[in-house]
């Protein structure tokens, strides 16, 4: 189904969705982070952290892999493509993952979303160094994992707001304002939210 989903119900998914930190996140590790989920099921919800970035650049990091043997060999597409690279969550941060727009297929793609799709493997680094990958990525190094029944209890406790994704938030390249960009979503001034966190 492709319409929102009026009710709660537990069928209900957030697949594509946003997960926004509450002001009052215990976790430090998730404080104001902007969350896309790509997959919510009663067997447990993952996703990535898009607002947080990695002390390293893309360049740098094909470069570290081996991809390519200098900065000055990746050829980026016409529109000069930047994927930043996101700290993506706490969960097997060594290993990397690139959440892209459709136009790019391997046999271990995995579509998420309307127009957003997952691939977990090298050939898509190696594809957007040479100029054959996707039009736009962002790269995450870990993910942020939920056991079943565990996010649902933390919406439940005010940790999260929750709205449906935007796709010009996923890729934009300024992480640092994708916070305020996803609260103001749900018409929210992040100032605002700010102030008015501390209630018991």
């Amino acid at each position: 189904m492709d319409h929102d989903i009026g009710h709660d119900s537990v069928d209900t998914t957030l697949e594509g969705h946003f997960l926004i930190a509450m002001p009052g996140m215990e976790d430090e590790r998730f404080v104001r982070s902007v969350i896309y989920l790509c997959a919510h099921s009663a067997n447990g919800a993952m996703g990535f952290i898009i607002n947080k970035p990695q002390p390293v650049s893309f360049p740098a990091l094909l470069t570290q892999l081996g991809i390519v043997a200098s900065e000055t060999d990746i050829h980026l597409p016409e529109k000069g493509l930047e994927v930043s690279v996101c700290m993506g969550g706490p969960v097997e941060k060594g290993r990397g993952f690139v959440l892209h727009s459709d136009d790019y297929d391997s046999d271990s793609t995995v579509p998420v979303d309307d127009r957003i799709s997952l691939t977990p493997t090298l050939d898509i680094l190696k594809a957007i160094s040479q100029g054959i990958g996707p039009r736009t990525a962002i790269m995450a190094l870990g993910y942020a994992g939920w056991a079943p029944g565990q996010l649902e209890n933390e919406i439940a406790a005010n940790g999260w707001l929750t709205c449906k994704a935007d796709l010009g938030i996923v890729f934009d390249n300024q992480l640092d304002q994708k916070y305020g960009r996803a609260l103001a979503l749900l018409g929210i001034d992040a100032a605002f939210l700010a102030s008015d966190a501390g209630h018991a």
